[in-house]
């Protein structure tokens, strides 16, 4: 829609119930080639070698950028109000579930 056909500049986003129900996620992979960031949400389990994508968001630079900037805005006011999130030791990927270094 154009800017000009809303008055309000509002944007109406519609959440189906299947979407609002979610998708855990312990594990993300991203990865990213000259013109867009592949992000793979991924539910590792104890013990279980194996692991499926759950969702895989693709995004263009300028999106990855804006959503680095709102993850850190919300993480910071996150602490503020809750305290430091405390860091899990090392980043590797549990159970030596092979794939990129790049990971979140």
């Amino acid at each position: 829609m154009d800017q000009n056909q809303n008055p309000n500049n509002q944007l109406n986003i519609e959440l189906s119930e299947e979407v609002a129900e979610g998708i855990y996620s312990n594990l993300a992979i991203i990865t990213h080639s000259n013109s867009e960031f592949v992000v793979d949400f991924v539910k590792v389990m104890p013990g279980v070698p194996k692991a499926k994508v759950k969702a895989r968001i693709l995004l263009t630079p300028q999106h990855a950028k804006r959503l680095l900037a709102a993850l850190q805005d919300n993480v910071q006011k996150f602490e503020a109000a809750h305290g430091t999130i405390k860091q899990t030791e090392g980043f590797g990927i549990p159970m030596n579930f092979g794939g990129p270094t790049a990971q979140a």
